[in-house]
């Protein structure tokens, strides 16, 4: 089968390049593995007889192959001669790592449901659930100590050097603080989701909110050593604390599955006064201190290529997280450049979905409930106001939010929404990118913004593809 050779020639040069791995040597190695097991199973694809592989198969296979040479790249990365500078340039070390395994995960869990693999054999427990988690995280510690030796070997070399080089040792100085603080920080993802009792939490003084809703003000405070937003509840709904508990109770189970670095970590919820006739309703979460990313692409921040390009893959790491739980239709409902919330180092995180049913046993409904924008509305909802909103109308949504990455441009700004249902739907328009877009970026984010919703990429694949424009920019 033609689709076969090219993946069994990439896993050749995937086992070839981890032998040359200057740092990651164990995550590079468990991907290897990984990669290993998979091609077991392609092979078993090469060996039936003509007409007996489905349209499933040959699909994960496609799919597959682009997971590959993602992960080519990213193994590429640790043995070039630079490697030590390109990991100082970025952020969230480590964090491609998991998005990676989680795709060679999905592939493998599509391959041998297709092919009816036997689960008890040696393929399955490679990928196995409990142990993969527990690999990645040995292998994530050991790799880090390493890399906190050579960063500081690192920095004690350059300074050594000459005069002439002390303007860019400073850099790289700075650069290595930051990556070392972040290897000793915990992890923001090892917090449970839990009920905060009132002493954990403490807010900055003075009391005074950063933001105000119709029903909320937040605040910014500290939980357990992390910077926090406090959503407290203006007026909350004369709900009883066990229906709250309930609710939240039941709620914190679904969040498990949407912990992601690039999605918004929700800490819990805290009562006050529980004990009295006015309680106050706390959500804890993380702090962004940029802001919204509509925030950060009004302001006046320089934002290169290359760094808008990782804040794509961050915000498409973000869905692909919610799209890819356990419930098969999971769509966030309201993409745009608001509901994603971006932190420090630039690191874009997707909000605007979190303890949806808790916040909705504390606050009062409104009247001015927000709807979507019809500059987000795919094609086919703008056609049909019955049209099933669905994951590939949320990519076109998605693939707005990219064109403003890249522009820092609002969308059909100033159109009415006659004018927008006109261009769009009738005249299949697409507002252009920049003259310097670079050609890979682009084409993905036009291909997000399809007419036809058949030829937009699933989350899954544009997260690969991503990553290897990301890659290709940072050389």
């Amino acid at each position: 089968m033609d689709l076969v050779e090219p993946i069994l020639s990439i896993a050749s040069q995937i086992y070839t390049l981890v032998e040359n791995v200057k740092a990651n040597k164990k995550r590079c190695r468990r991907v290897s593995d990984r990669v290993k097991a998979l091609e077991e199973l392609v092979k078993s694809v090469k060996e039936r007889k003509q007409g007996q592989t489905s349209a499933d198969v040959k699909k994960a296979l496609r799919e597959l192959s682009i997971t590959l040479k993602s992960a080519q790249e990213l193994i590429k990365k640790y043995t070039v001669s630079n490697w030590l500078e390109r990991i100082l340039k970025s952020s969230g070390h480590g964090d491609e790592f998991i998005s990676v395994n989680e795709r060679l995960n999905d592939a493998f869990q599509v391959l041998s449901g297709a092919l009816q693999v036997e689960q008890g054999n040696t393929l399955y427990r490679v990928f196995e659930l409990a142990s993969r988690e527990k690999e990645d995280e040995m292998d994530g510690r050991e790799d880090d100590t390493e890399l906190k030796t050579l960063l500081l070997d690192y920095m004690k070399a350059q300074q050594e050097k000459t005069d002439a080089m002390l303007k860019e040792f400073e850099f790289v100085k700075i650069n290595v603080q930051k990556v070392v603080e972040l290897l000793n920080k915990p992890s923001i993802t090892d917090e449970v989701i839990r009920m905060i009792k009132p002493h954990e939490v403490k807010y900055n003084h003075p009391k005074e909110p950063f933001m105000t809703t119709s029903t909320s003000e937040v605040y910014r405070g500290e939980y357990r050593g992390f910077t926090v937003a406090i959503k407290r509840y203006i007026d909350p709904v004369n709900t009883s604390l066990s229906q709250v508990r309930s609710v939240f109770n039941k709620e914190v189970e679904t969040m498990k599955r949407f912990e992601s670095p690039n999605i918004l970590r929700m800490f819990g919820i805290c009562i006050q006064g529980d004990d009295g006739p006015n309680p106050q309703f706390l959500i804890i979460m993380e702090y962004c201190e940029k802001g919204s990313l509509r925030q950060v692409l009004d302001s006046d921040c320089k934002l290169s290529w290359t760094r808008k390009a990782r804040m794509c893959l961050d915000a498409a790491q973000g869905l692909y997280r919610l799209h890819q739980t356990e419930e098969k239709s999971k769509v966030h409902g309201c993409i745009n450049s608001s509901k994603f919330l971006v932190a420090e180092g630039y690191t874009v995180k997707l909000g605007g979905f979190e303890l949806a049913k808790t916040e909705t046993s504390l606050k009062r409904s409104t009247k001015d409930k927000e709807s979507r924008s019809l500059c987000y509305s795919s094609p086919q909802m703008l056609n049909d106001v019955n049209h099933v909103y669905s994951k590939e109308c949320e990519m076109y949504s998605f693939g707005i939010v990219l064109w403003e990455v890249t522009t820092r441009r609002k969308p059909f700004e100033d159109w009415s929404h006659k004018e927008i249902y006109q261009k769009v739907c009738k005249e299949k328009f697409q507002e252009p990118l920049p003259d310097d877009c670079p050609e890979p970026l682009g084409h993905l984010i036009d291909a997000c913004r399809a007419y036809d919703s058949f030829q937009r990429p699933s989350a899954g694949v544009l997260v690969d593809k991503l990553r290897s424009v990301v890659a290709q920019l940072e050389e």
